[in-house]
């Protein structure tokens, strides 16, 4: 897209209230045909003229007038002016990315799993408005968006809400056009386009003020019967000189012609890529509906029935890949549309087992005898009527396939009456109302009839039914149109020929063609159309052979590409599910490792897509080679989550993964890289990747063999990187200058805010250095430093800067050297922050000395709410300190005291403190040296205690008497839920004290009875013991 120069200085929902399947269906072609001046959703009113909310400015009457006629060809109703938000804030985009370029619009939805990407949006009040006061408004605008998702309305109702003076108002004059009024011209002037869209200019024309305030609004770019040709076209500056259409449009947009005026495109986004993003302004994006907005779709279409409602969307929602595709509007509509009918109208006896549709092509099938009305055939007797309905159907399915197949060959979606000579229809057919059900017509601005499908689903539906019917007779190649070729005789050789062309089609326009025409081979598919669509039985005992041939061709190529996924759809669609369904369990199971061929990689890609296992996260660890990897990075990149952990993967692969992570078209925002073999090289691929990457929010490179080197590119990235929150580079060789470059990039970035650094050796120099970015860093939430070699003085300088930084939430400590010297630090920082609430110190040495230090830190602190002080020697005396802290503080939730020697007197300290505490919920006491006097002490707490939930004693010695003591403690406490008494000599009788006490206790969830000499009889008595008297608590013995 051009940069942009620097000046000086509704979608609405109908009920279905139709009587008949018939009637439903038009009210459904009703509803997503809004092509054209005067579509259903807006009828025209008779004989009277809207009043148009502005008055004429001045003497301009011509533009009065033309204001008044746009309202009455988009009418007057008032839901054409009140749009869903979804096409009142649209998506601004960057350009076309690969996916959108080259693959038809179901494969991009498929791809995208039906997600949008996360950019700016632009509200539609504002599309031709500058962004800023130094840049000047876009002359030309394109807005893309798949079949069906809207665009055609969306340009409806900004005519609309133009002609009443609500949007636009910059504009003097929108002049509206459709590509289907200028496929009807062969050739054609600059000014008589104008007049054929604004009559009233008048022989003088319009004065260029005028002009310089024009909008030309050019919608369906991809219906274009001419594709546009910017290398080959003619400059063309004269207003008057008749030229190609196509050539004339080039120059528009070029700015030989109109030059003042703003020109706003909408096209599917394949087509979009014929205009050089050079001379794009601006590109926005209409995204589909979001899950809840196709909820609302569906409440829409059947307002007085809720139990039919969510039954349509649990039927959707059970296959993801309608789900998928329900995030388009039209096919939403399409979908609920079949299903609501048919869930009125429960199938027969015949048909139950055909119920409900499974698969893509059994829901159109559905929907083909819907439209057929009465769904399709009587159950009953047959009759000579029945026989005429069921003729007349079929010849009208040949005429209809036939077009559709053509014009499908031929990327033409829109058909004009020479266009219908040609192929041989019949006019007088195409009047008929069963015809209108999948056919739409429209009268163009030049009065000549513009035919096309319903939706673009549709036609290849059709085009599939014909081709199988035609191929049975068909002596020649039916895609070569009545050229020349080879006799090819036989169902197989004209399903291979299919396959062929839609294999090689680099543009992916065949293959939901190729999709259905597999699909009409399956046996619920031919019982549903047998007699309307079908020959009963026809073709199906070829269904084993098109399943083996449609394998052949998923060949051993570099890359698992979309042709090959879309392999992987027709043989879901042919009911052929065992290659899909193997690699799912080696997937569950763990066994990917052995499944390295074609077919298994095409089938992991399309499982990628469909799978609900793999919706949220791509689960692939342990079984990946740097091949396999290689031939799904295409998919890859549409992954929401990948874990590719312990996969043995080197800096060659890591190269392979940037070039993902730096595409357009990248959505992946967590990705796990840990235990493979990642060292420098492989850091500064994936650091290149996150200087334009802006999708990636985790990255864990845990457990790898990273240096200085890579942390500084990583820490180079990061000062440009705004969107990565999380990195993990646990387990590496980062040491003390790896730790300083992270710092100096800590010191600008503003969105990380965790960073994993534990095990990499930053020693004292590190941690200062990390202490200096913390004084001025506004952004980092948690800090993990364990087992860092840190001393009292890296501990001194972290503590200084938590005196000041007011975001850290988490600080971990654990296995550094702190000492009692470097506890006073922390216990004057503990004084001061207001803002951190988790603090490790597992495995100092801080001994008695220190702890009390930080107790009574812990007396003032309020904010404090987990304290982990595991195994730093500490004793009575610092844990009479802590128990006087806890009757003070009023936020400290955890306390964790395990692998310290408190005992029994250090366990009654802290027993004390429980009676009065009404925070602390966990507390952990762990092989603490505390016998049956510290539990006796416990016990006496938990009787009065009704907020303390976890109390882990394991590893004591607190004995029978202990346990009596618990026991008792047990009939009244009502908030303990987990206990864990493992080994603790509580022998046969503490353990049936405990299990007895239960009977009283309705709140405990977990107790932990192991290594206490119980024995398996014990067990299994207390076992029953603790089921009778407390049936939802879980025992481990």
């Amino acid at each position: 897209m051009r940069k942009q120069e620097l000046r000086p200085g509704g979608e609405t929902g109908q009920g279905h209230t139709a009587s008949s399947p018939a009637e439903q269906v038009k009210a459904l072609v009703d509803l997503l045909a809004g092509k054209g001046g005067q579509g259903p959703q807006a009828p025209q009113p008779p004989n009277r003229t809207p009043e148009c909310p502005l008055k004429p400015r001045g003497n301009d009457l011509k533009i009065q007038k033309h204001r008044e006629a746009l309202l009455n060809r988009t009418g007057g109703g008032p839901e054409l002016g009140s749009p869903s938000p979804r096409l009142t804030s649209l998506l601004m985009v960057e350009g076309l990315t690969d996916l959108q370029l080259r693959e038809h619009d179901f494969t991009q939805v498929e791809a995208t799993r039906g997600r949008w990407c996360s950019a700016k949006t632009i509200a539609l009040d504002r599309l031709f408005l500058p962004l800023s006061r130094v840049s000047i408004p876009p002359r030309i605008s394109i807005t893309i968006g798949v079949a069906g998702v809207g665009k055609t309305t969306l340009v409806r109702n900004f005519v609309h809400l133009w002609a009443r003076g609500q949007v636009g108002k910059d504009f003097s004059l929108v002049l509206p056009l459709t590509f289907r009024d200028l496929n009807t011209h062969e050739k054609l002037s600059a000014d008589r386009l104008l007049r054929s869209v604004f009559p009233h200019t008048g022989e003088a024309g319009l004065a260029s003020a005028v002009l310089s305030k024009a909008l030309l609004v050019l919608d369906g770019l991809d219906e274009c019967k001419t594709p546009l040709d910017f290398s080959n076209t003619v400059a063309c500056m004269d207003p008057k000189k008749e030229i190609q259409v196509d050539h004339l449009i080039t120059n528009i947009i070029r700015g030989n012609l109109f030059p003042e005026v703003s020109v706003w495109i909408t096209s599917r986004p394949g087509a979009a890529g014929q205009i050089p993003g050079g001379l794009v302004d601006r590109m926005t994006e209409i995204r589909g509906f979001s899950e809840e907005e196709i909820k609302t779709c569906l409440e829409q279409m059947f307002p007085e029935d809720p139990v039919l409602t969510g039954w349509v969307l649990s039927q959707v929602q059970a296959d993801r890949t309608l789900y998928l595709m329900c995030t388009v509007p039209a096919f939403c509509r399409l979908v609920g549309a079949a299903l609501g009918h048919l869930h009125r109208k429960r199938p027969g006896p015949p048909d139950a087992e055909l119920w409900p549709p499974r698969t893509l092509c059994e829901l159109y099938s559905w929907y083909f005898r819907v439209a057929l009305g009465g769904e399709g055939q009587e159950k009953a007797k047959a009759s000579p009527r029945i026989e005429q309905v069921a003729h007349g159907c079929r010849k009208l399915v040949g005429t209809l396939g036939r077009l559709a197949f053509h014009g499908l060959v031929r990327k033409k979606y829109v058909f004009y009456e020479p266009d219908l000579k040609v192929l041989g229809v019949d006019l007088v057919l195409l009047q008929t109302a069963l015809c209108g059900r999948f056919l739409q017509r429209e009268e163009t601005l030049a009065s000549a009839a513009a035919y096309c499908f319903t939706h673009l689903s549709l036609q290849e539906f059709l085009a599939a039914a014909y081709y199988c019917s035609a191929s049975k007779r068909a002596i020649f190649d039916l895609f070569t149109e009545g050229g020349v070729s080879w006799p090819r005789l036989g169902f197989l050789t004209h399903f291979r020929s299919a396959a062929q062309r839609a294999m090689q089609a680099e543009d992916g326009r065949l293959d939901v063609f190729l999709r259905f025409l597999s699909g009409l081979l399956s046996p619920r598919v031919n019982a549903l159309l047998a007699g309307s669509l079908l020959t009963q039985g026809e073709h199906q005992g070829y269904q084993a052979q098109v399943a083996e041939l449609l394998q052949g061709c998923l060949r051993p190529d570099v890359a698992v590409c979309a042709r090959a996924i879309n392999v992987l759809h027709c043989l879901r669609e042919l009911q052929h599910t065992e290659l899909a369904r193997s690699v799912e369990e080696a997937v569950a199971s763990g066994g990917l490792a052995r499944l390295t061929s074609p077919p298994h990689r095409a089938a992991l890609a399309y499982l990628l897509q469909v799978s609900d296992v793999c919706a949220w996260e791509a689960p692939l660890p342990l079984c990946l080679s740097p091949g396999v990897l290689q031939s799904l990075l295409p998919q890859l990149l549409y992954c929401r989550s990948l874990r590719l952990d312990t996969n043995q993967f080197q800096d060659p692969v890591m190269e392979l993964l940037g070039s993902v992570l730096s595409g357009k078209d990248c959505r992946i925002q967590r990705i796990s890289l840990a235990e493979n073999q990642i060292s420098n090289k492989g850091a500064k691929a994936l650091a290149r990747s996150l200087l334009v990457n802006r999708s990636l929010t985790t990255l864990d490179l845990r457990s790898n063999s990273i240096g200085p080197q890579g942390a500084k590119a990583l820490a180079d990235a990061l000062k440009i990187n705004r969107t990565l929150a999380s990195l993990s580079l646990q387990s590496n060789r980062i040491r003390d200058d790896g730790a300083r470059c992270m710092a100096e990039a800590l010191a600008t970035n503003r969105t990380l805010s965790v960073l994993q650094f534990s095990s990499n050796s930053i020693g004292d120099g590190g941690a200062k250095a990390l202490a200096e970015a913390l004084m001025v860093n506004q952004g980092l939430k948690s800090l993990d430093l364990q087992s860092n070699s840190i001393s009292d003085p890296g501990v001194a300088a972290l503590m200084g800067a938590l005196c000041t930084n007011q975001t850290l939430l988490s600080l971990n400590l654990r296995e550094n050297s702190i000492s009692p010297e470097g506890a006073q630090d922390l216990a004057r920082a503990l004084r001061t922050n207001s803002t951190l609430k988790s603090l490790d110190l597992t495995a100092n040495l801080l001994h008695d000395q220190g702890a009390q230090a930080v107790a009574e830190a812990v007396r003032e602190n309020r904010t404090l709410t987990s304290l982990h002080l595991q195994w730093n020697f500490i004793q009575a005396g610092a844990a009479k300190a802590l128990g006087q802290a806890l009757q003070l503080n009023t936020s400290l939730t955890s306390l964790d005291l395990q692998e310290n020697a408190i005992g029994d007197e250090g366990a009654s300290a802290v027993a004390s403190a429980l009676k009065v505490n009404t925070v602390l919920t966990a507390l952990y006491l762990q092989v603490a040296s505390i016998g049956a006097p510290g539990a006796q002490a416990l016990g006496e707490a938990l009787a009065v205690n009704r907020t303390l939930e976890i109390l882990d004693l394991r590893g004591n010695t607190i004995e029978v008497a202990g346990a009596k003591a618990l026991a008792s403690a047990l009939k009244v406490n009502s908030s303990l839920q987990r206990l864990n008494l493992q080994e603790n000599s509580l022998g046969m009788e503490g353990a049936i004290c405990v299990a007895t006490a239960l009977s009283g206790n309705h709140g405990l969830r977990h107790i932990n009875l192991q290594g206490n000499h119980i024995g398996e009889s014990g067990a299994r008595m207390i076992s029953e013991a603790i089921k009778t008297n407390a049936p939802s608590c879980t025992v481990e013995m």
